[in-house]
């Protein structure tokens, strides 16, 4: 992969995806797009984590409105899921995804934020919906993924009256699980990425992939699903191991943090 708008970093085994769209607040044209698809397609194995960052003072202030075409229906509705292709690769992907984000965290950036895992905002962030009072309507997966952080009702006032929520108001209302000072969010984001690369991979594969579909289940499914999740993820070689390991001794023992 080859594209002067990304960057892709490896270090003890997490994925560093930056945008390197800093001159265009790291807007997401349909290149871009198709990059952060390819990449999460074709992460190395050896891969066990990611953050993705934005070059600059903002994460990702959303599509790159120089690219807006006027589209017949049908030309609309496949651009709207090339997007959703491409964060589904990120949401449902091979490994656990953390943002660092900061800045703008604006229209298509808080659809791609809302497909990571794990998000970490630092106090420069602000949160915004403008799509409404443009004329148009969320594409990347935002009208699917957003209310299950903050609410229908949120999201609604969001783009009818274009509020802007700042970082503090950002965590209290579930944009992102972590808030730090400003100019650290990367720092916080790659220390998450590199403990959550340990876990062992069938169950950062299942709670990627597992936990929301149970979430969505009736309870009577949920239950079933959940106990066929935990029956294979229990079978594992390294499961087996690391229970040994805590029996014996040999793993930390949670503490207060």
């Amino acid at each position: 992969m080859t594209n002067p708008d990304l960057q892709l970093d490896i270090r003890d085994e997490v994925a560093i995806v930056r945008l390197t769209r800093g001159s265009k607040r790291n807007a997401l044209s349909d290149g871009l797009i198709l990059a952060l698809r390819d990449t999460f397609e074709k992460l190395p194995s050896s891969v066990r984590a990611a953050v993705i960052d934005g070059e600059g003072p903002h994460f990702c202030a959303g599509l790159d409105l120089s690219e807006l075409k006027e589209r017949d229906a049908g030309q609309g509705m496949q651009h709207s899921r090339l997007w959703h292709g491409a964060l589904d690769l990120i949401q449902h992907g091979p490994v656990p995804v953390i943002a660092a984000l900061h800045g703008a965290v604006v229209g298509g950036g808080l659809e791609l934020a809302s497909a990571c895992h794990i998000r970490v905002a630092d106090r420069s962030t602000f949160y915004a919906l403008p799509e409404g009072s443009r004329g148009i309507f969320v594409g990347g997966g935002g009208s699917v993924r957003i209310p299950k952080l903050i609410g229908v009702a949120r999201m609604t006032d969001m783009m009818m009256t274009g509020r802007v929520y700042n970082a503090e108001e950002g965590e209290r209302a579930n944009f992102a699980q972590y808030l730090v000072d400003e100019g650290q969010a990367f720092d916080k984001a790659f220390e998450l990425a590199k403990r959550v690369a340990t876990n062992a991979p069938l169950t950062n594969y299942a709670l990627m992939h597992a936990l929301p579909r149970i979430a969505e289940q009736s309870a009577d499914h949920g239950f079933f699903t959940e106990a066929l999740i935990s029956g294979i993820t229990q079978a594992a070689p390294e499961a087996k191991q690391r229970v040994r390991d805590f029996l014996e001794g040999r793993a930390a023992k949670v503490s207060k943090g």
